[in-house]
């Protein structure tokens, strides 16, 4: 072999090196890329997972959030419905102004209304007799409140005021014999006497006490004593006055002839219980 051939022998060699080379670095690329795909699918996986996870936690937050204020709009309209009451009892010398007394005698011929102190009751008196009166009265006419058709006749007596002394108002009343087992006279306490007095319509205001107020009986041949009391309550931007009554019963001990008892006699006492008015108000605590 010649020089030349055998300078030039080796660059065979040395291509297929080279191309050997070539392609160890193009199987290198594909390494590179199969590396960073796991990497980008997993930022990928954690971005959606911690959205998941803060989405979980708003849905939480915001649960516990319309508990709470179902939680707190409900104690609220429980303590609107039960409020806490506070009680205090206010001591007076005499009820100022008097409270009203409505009797409906009906048939029944009022026979003698008269003030007394210390619980002392005179003798009853007889069918026929009169006594002059020293209360204050009216006579008010007017509808029923639950019936148009019926009118109805109330004797409205002025209350007793000097809780102090024990002033009382005593009522006799005489009803001639009627056909019906039994007899009463109906009556009904309201607040105010002055606030009859001085309406401009006093059927209605009767119509409307007799709306807003209990009413109670007394019967015949019995004398019954009915202690007040008075009870104010104010709360929720109003104000209302009640009142209570304790009431006993003694029976009559008729000594008139069999003639004279054909006419029924009626008897009843009003005074106040104590010096005590009992106030009420309604607080709503939150």
């Amino acid at each position: 072999l010649s020089d030349e051939d055998y300078i030039q022998g080796p660059a065979p060699y040395q291509h297929t090196t080279d191309f050997a080379q070539e392609e160890a670095s193009c199987d290198a690329v594909p390494d590179e890329d199969s590396g960073s795909m796991p990497i980008a699918f997993n930022k990928a996986c954690l971005r959606n997972v911690f959205t998941i996870i803060l989405v979980l936690i708003y849905l939480v937050l915001t649960t516990v959030a319309a508990f709470l204020a179902y939680q707190t709009i409900s104690d609220f309209m429980e303590k609107l419905s039960h409020p806490v009451m506070s009680v205090s009892y206010k001591e007076v010398e005499e009820f100022a102004p008097p409270a009203g007394i409505a009797l409906y005698p009906g048939n029944a011929q009022l026979l003698s209304c008269r003030h007394h102190y210390h619980d002392h009751i005179p003798p009853g008196l007889s069918a026929c007799q009169m006594e002059e009166s020293d209360c204050v009265m009216e006579e008010v006419i007017y509808h029923d409140p639950y019936s148009n058709h019926t009118r109805k006749r109330a004797l409205v007596v002025e209350g007793p005021t000097d809780v102090r002394n024990r002033e009382l108002i005593f009522l006799q009343f005489s009803q001639n014999e009627t056909e019906e087992n039994f007899s009463a006279i109906s009556y009904m306490l309201f607040a105010q006497f002055s606030d009859m007095t001085k309406s401009m319509n006093k059927p209605a205001f009767m119509k409307d006490c007799e709306r807003n107020y209990s009413m109670w009986t007394f019967s015949g041949g019995f004398r019954t004593w009915v202690k007040m009391s008075l009870v104010r309550t104010s709360g929720r931007g109003n104000e209302s006055v009640e009142f209570r009554q304790e009431s006993s019963v003694v029976k009559y001990n008729d000594r008139r002839s069999t003639q004279e008892q054909r006419n029924e006699l009626f008897f009843v006492v009003f005074q106040w219980k104590d010096p005590f008015i009992q106030q009420v108000k309604d607080d709503i605590k939150y």
